[in-house]
């Protein structure tokens, strides 16, 4: 490896279940390292009952990956929120991952675990403010807004679900949805209009995050009318659903399939020396939190043995 000085030796871009247990593996070989994500928990967290988790008794999924990002804290991995707006490879080896919010970090070898990315609205101050008030998960941090004021986006049944929950934890729940009408299960809307603290604003958009070191207002735009009206807030979630986001992986090289999962050998290996892949944003088939986890594994001693000047199974990658 080169002589420059990097910020972490290994760089996991993604915190769920294939994520984290790579960062417990990478860290139990003292390699420092750094997580990556915008929440914790992925795809795991919609789960609200796993029962077929080995080793655990029955828990929200939420509650599994909360147990294993304490693990790998506890190990000595660093968790850094943030959205990665572009990966880029250096020469002769190490890569430089530049965060929508302005940080640039850099590292040895990096595992993508990312799976599906959670949409985002893509208007002013929203990657500032992501980890600084706003989140993708209620389960996971709904907790941390007891009695404050908060905004939820959507008009599913993840989004439905996300405003009951913060009903009993905050004070005041606006719920903003661009449509008149809502696409999730009508018993669970008649349960959301009976809540007394919570405000549903139809036909309507977010078009700015504003704040100081946290996430103070968001400016909400009427689709049909253009009125704007600024809710005084301390939180913002976003529950507009998923997709496979790899622009940020632009100009590596990176092979893929044509779902844009990225393509990986037996061992995790990616076509690209120094990069690993493991979970739900791989060509590995049955997407499910335990084969997630021992992707996660995989990747992380197959980026040690790079590390280290080992030489592992190679793919040839034309055929």
């Amino acid at each position: 490896m080169p002589s420059m000085t990097f910020d972490y030796d290994i760089l996991i871009i993604g915190a769920g279940a294939a994520g984290l247990t790579a960062a417990v593996y990478t860290t139990r070989k003292k390699l420092k390292t750094g997580i990556i994500s915008i929440d914790v928990g992925g795809q795991t967290n919609l789960t609200s009952n796993i029962e077929n988790y080995p080793g655990v008794d029955a828990m929200h999924g939420a509650m599994l990956m909360q147990e294993f990002l304490k693990k790998a804290v506890s190990f000595g991995a660093t968790l850094v929120s943030g959205k990665v707006g572009k990966v880029e490879k250096l020469e002769p080896a190490g890569f430089k991952i530049h965060l929508k919010d302005g940080q640039v970090l850099s590292c040895k070898a990096l595992i993508l675990a990312f799976g599906k990315v959670p949409r985002t609205l893509g208007i002013p101050g929203e990657d500032h403010y992501f980890g600084k008030g706003i989140s993708t998960c209620v389960t996971c941090d709904g907790p941390l807004f007891n009695q404050k004021d908060v905004v939820i986006v959507g008009g599913g049944n993840s989004a439905i679900e996300g405003a009951l929950e913060l009903s009993h934890i905050a004070k005041k729940v606006y719920l903003i949805h661009r449509r008149d009408k809502f696409t999730a299960d009508a018993v669970t809307v008649d349960k959301l209009k009976a809540k007394a603290n919570l405000e549903i604003i139809y036909n309507s958009v977010c078009t700015e995050v504003k704040g100081d070191k946290f996430v103070r207002s968001v400016t909400v735009e009427d689709v049909n009318s253009k009125a704007k009206r600024d809710l005084a807030i301390s939180g913002m979630f976003l529950e507009i659903g998923f997709i496979m986001d790899i622009s940020m992986l632009d100009g590596l090289g990176l092979q893929t399939n044509e779902k844009k999962e990225v393509v990986t050998d037996l061992r995790c290996n990616t076509n690209v020396p120094g990069i690993f892949a493991a979970g739900d944003c791989t060509i590995i088939p049955y997407k499910q939190t335990v084969i997630s986890a021992g992707e996660g594994a995989k990747a992380a001693l197959e980026a040690h043995r790079y590390l280290t000047g080992a030489k592992g199974i190679t793919l040839d990658w034309d055929h």
